[in-house]
Formats: C-alpha cells, sequence, structure tokens
C-alpha cells in the first residue's frame, strides 16, 4: 500500500491566504497548518461577507 503524500502547501505555509467555501463564502487569515486531508488551519481570519462587511473569526479549522 502507498503512503499518502502531503499536499504541496509548504510553499504558502505561513503565509496570507484567501479560500473560497461553499455557499459563495470567501476567508481570508494566515495558513498555521494543514494535514494529508486538506484540513486547514487558518489564524487570524476574516470572514469576507457578500456586503463587503468583514467579521474576524479568529483561528479556525477547514
Amino acid at each position: 500500500m502507498s503512503e499518502a503524500h502531503p499536499p504541496k502547501l509548504k510553499k504558502i505555509y505561513e503565509q496570507e491566504v484567501t479560500l473560497k467555501l461553499n455557499g459563495g463564502r470567501h476567508v481570508q487569515g494566515i495558513l498555521r497548518g494543514f494535514d494529508c486531508s486538506v484540513n486547514f488551519v487558518i489564524d487570524e481570519c476574516v470572514e469576507m461577507a457578500s456586503s463587503r462587511q468583514q467579521n474576524n473569526i479568529g483561528m479556525v479549522v477547514i
């Protein structure tokens, strides 16, 4: 059985990222961690609402 290879996200580790989520939502923050199942830990996360409102939501796992 082959081993799972980690995603090629090391290039952007500890950098600011923007993620597009289901339902037309966007979040922005600093990539603090990830795993081979592509779960992300985003720190200083801000939800970019459709009404140009920004909601600070802290650290999240996506």
